[in-house]
């Protein structure tokens, strides 16, 4: 089984540190995170099993930089054994890829609804109704997939312009995606390469799609490379050369953008006014899995207070910790921008079919 190449790597600021912050005490909410039974409208498949063994659990592949802390409290709260494999984006889908429908997995949880369009499309989901998607914020329910197939837990921008405030140039700020063409700009910005950069492919779709569409997508970024576009592979170094004063503006996630300004650097962020692209962090459950009615428990846990008050208290020097949260009633520990900005709500069935083209075009005539 082929799945589209398998380089997306998870991209974090800073290191995860030495300790986590100690776990919640154990709090009563078992009637919110039990297993639901009925799987949605047109579902190609149905739970493994009706019930979950809580000494076997169920096995969880994340490239969240929050799962730990997750997967100890879902363990500590309910009992039921979470057995986690940390890895980047890259190297958990391919090891889907080599299990096929041997699944080794239970459920899989990373940033992307794109990413995890391409698994629903070829059947590796399970497409199934949580009992919790009613918790749900409006922005929470506009990326929930018609056959829930996954559910989204937070959300990023996938690109957003990122400046240093000693360095801004003499032409000022820019506000929208476009006047980066302006050879005011020249050789003053930097961007991630998506052969490399998961949230990088999300954020060329988003900007296509508020442009118009591929073809006007395509002529942006041309025009971008042509005024001197400097290409990085993560948000690492990308935001390094804006640090560092080598360039002025960098395209990079926004949680990398929190962590970074947390930690210290001088820096601002800029939402342009066409639109950023909405990078839901998705789960997904395996339609060949074991234990799906485990893995079914930890997805609603996710969509309820009890798990997103875990996933808010993670570490703030890791930039994972700085979504937006989705889920009703939660209160965030860490301090973002929630408002002021457009985002844009991607076509996932058109983007995941077209990313394999779009990413050795952007290969071909933009990294090289």
């Amino acid at each position: 089984m082929h799945i589209f190449p398998l380089f997306f790597k998870r991209e974090r600021v800073a290191q995860k540190a030495m300790l986590f912050f100690s776990l919640l005490s154990i709090v009563a909410f078992l009637a919110a995170c039990g297993s639901s039974t009925s799987a949605a409208s047109g579902s190609a498949s149905a739970s493994s099993s009706t019930t979950c063994d809580k000494s076997t659990g169920f096995t969880l592949y994340s490239a969240q930089g929050y799962d730990s802390d997750a997967a100890k409290a879902f363990q500590q709260q309910t009992g039921i054994t979470t057995k986690l494999v940390d890895d980047s984006t890259g190297n958990l889908l391919a090891k889907i890829s080599a299990e096929g429908n041997n699944a080794q997995w239970d459920a899989v949880w990373f940033d992307g609804n794109v990413t995890m369009q391409t698994l629903d499309d070829q059947g590796q989901l399970l497409k199934w109704s949580s009992p919790n998607i009613g918790n749900y914020t409006s922005l929470g329910a506009s990326v929930v997939p018609t056959d829930h197939a996954y559910y989204p837990t937070g959300i990023t921008a996938a690109g957003v312009i990122v400046y240093n405030t000693n360095h801004i140039p003499s032409a000022g700020l820019p506000k929208d995606w476009k006047d980066l063409l302006n050879p005011a700009y020249k050789n003053l910005v930097a961007a991630n390469d998506p052969a490399f950069s998961g949230p990088s492919y999300p954020f060329i779709a988003g900007v296509s799609q508020a442009l118009g569409g591929e073809d006007q997508g395509k002529a942006f970024f041309t025009g971008l490379k042509a005024n001197g576009l400097k290409i990085f592979q993560t948000n690492d170094p990308t935001l390094n050369s804006v640090e560092t004063g080598a360039r002025e503006f960098a395209i990079i996630q926004d949680s990398a953008y929190y962590g970074a300004k947390q930690a210290g650097q001088p820096l601002g962020v800029i939402y342009p006014t066409s639109g950023v692209a909405a990078l839901p962090s998705e789960i997904g459950i395996a339609a060949h899995g074991k234990h799906n009615a485990c893995a079914e428990q930890f997805v609603n846990w996710l969509l309820s207070s009890a798990g997103q008050t875990v996933m808010t208290h993670h570490d703030p020097t890791d930039g994972d910790t700085y979504f937006i949260d989705i889920i009703n009633g939660v209160t965030p520990v860490v301090s973002r921008q929630t408002t002021g900005i457009n985002f844009v709500t991607l076509d996932v069935q058109k983007w995941a079919g077209v990313e394999a083209e779009y990413k050795q075009w952007f290969h071909d005539n933009i990294v090289q």
